[in-house]
């Protein structure tokens, strides 16, 4: 199966503008409330970076023939480990809870900005 050029092209887009979200909110929470709130963005920024790359992959590979059961304990074992890894950074390092919370919304930023994107391009194309 094949990816539509427009979908590949998304696709790129969209990581490029979770990095771009990304590094935007790290430095402006850095300038603002120093380097606590810069690495707590930053820590959500990538743990959000990371579901996102998950989903993707979980997504692509749901035409396969492959277990359920297995791609859904994968799935819990994932969020268990990343549920894990930010309990254990965020309980004994000074970075920000807020700061890493709001880092966590980088990819669903990237998405709206991306729909957007699709939007006036699919008006351009009615005219």
């Amino acid at each position: 199966m094949t990816i539509p050029e427009d979908r590949l092209a998304a696709g790129a887009r969209l990581n490029k503008l979770i990095f771009a979200a990304a590094a935007g909110g790290t430095i402006t929470a850095g300038w603002w409330h120093g380097w606590p709130a810069a690495g707590g963005f930053a820590l959500g920024a990538a743990v959000s970076w990371i579901n996102y790359r998950w989903l993707e992959r979980t997504v692509r590979r749901l035409g396969e023939k492959r277990s359920s059961v297995g791609m859904s304990v994968l799935a819990g074992l994932r969020y268990a480990i990343l549920g894990l890894g930010a309990y254990v950074i965020l309980r004994f390092s000074r970075i920000s809870l807020s700061a890493a919370l709001a880092g966590l919304f980088v990819s669903v930023a990237a998405v709206l900005t991306e729909s957007i994107i699709q939007l006036c391009h699919a008006r351009n194309l009615d005219h």
